[in-house]
């Protein structure tokens, strides 16, 4: 097999959870265009079929599904159905967040509990039912989508002169907890060949931001920009396929050097 050979993921089946969004369609878009058999689930089905139908007009072979990450006989009933479609799942991509707390850090402590319990009771939950179904098989890989805000605290002078801000502590709290949880799931699954790492984005440039978070931002990193709608693509198909056969347990910033400056 040649090296280009083993970017392929044709023949491989995906899911990506919450794949609607700013980057899940760039994950949808990058395995789909590998030649994986994508499966696109969150709550929102009319907009997952839209986007499913999209890629199906352009020959992608990408279907919809409905779930709810919250509740795990919803989780169980997703597996299951892609199981019987399929009959076996290769790669999972946990990008589903649930983002209630519009008070920040002020909010009432029932809505970090709604946080927690969709971005960390129902990681777990997806991640050991489609996890334990790679182990059955002998092998997959399970590719968490954190953030940078995983990794280092809010820097307020970003958002001088805007109305934005980065205090929100359910984010931080869950995001952080999902690196090292990836080590735990790399360690869990390893000796049977399923392999868990975590892609830990920095800020997606949409045009809503304003002028001068943009440049604050881009001026924190090395790159001098925000990430584009690419940005994501290469490292997840790297990530699924045979290409990082090796490389398990691992937290790969993609921020245009933020958290190293």
């Amino acid at each position: 097999m040649s090296i280009l050979e083993r970017f392929s993921l044709r023949g491989k089946v995906a899911l990506v959870t919450g794949g609607a969004g700013l980057y899940g369609r760039q994950i949808v878009a990058a395995l789909a265009e590998a030649g994986a058999q994508t499966y696109v689930a969150s709550r929102n089905i009319e907009a997952l079929e839209k986007l499913a139908a999209e890629h199906q007009t352009a020959g992608l072979d990408v279907r919809a599904l409905q779930y709810d990450q919250a509740q795990e006989q919803s989780v169980v009933a997703l597996r299951d159905a892609i199981m019987a479609r399929s009959g076996r799942v290769d790669a999972l991509v946990n990008n589903a967040v649930l983002r209630p707390m519009k008070k920040g850090y002020r909010d009432e402590a029932a809505t970090f509990t709604e946080s927690m319990c969709t971005n960390a009771t129902g990681l777990f939950i997806i991640t050991r039912a489609f996890g334990d179904v790679m182990a059955e098989q002998g092998g997959g890989s399970i590719i968490n989508i954190g953030s940078i805000h995983g990794m280092i605290a809010p820097d307020p002078t970003i958002y001088r002169g805007t109305e934005m801000s980065g205090w929100y502590p359910d984010y931080f709290f869950h995001k952080s907890g999902m690196i090292n949880f990836t080590r735990f799931v790399a360690s869990y699954y390893g000796a049977h060949a399923v392999r868990c790492n975590c892609v830990s984005p920095g800020g997606l440039w949409t045009a809503k931001m304003p002028e001068a978070f943009v440049r604050q931002y881009s001026e924190r990193t090395f790159l001098g920009r925000l990430a584009n709608e690419t940005d994501l693509m290469g490292a997840i198909v790297f990530l699924a396929s045979e290409a990082s056969m090796y490389i398990t347990g691992a937290n790969i910033p993609v921020d245009g050097g933020y958290t190293a400056k």
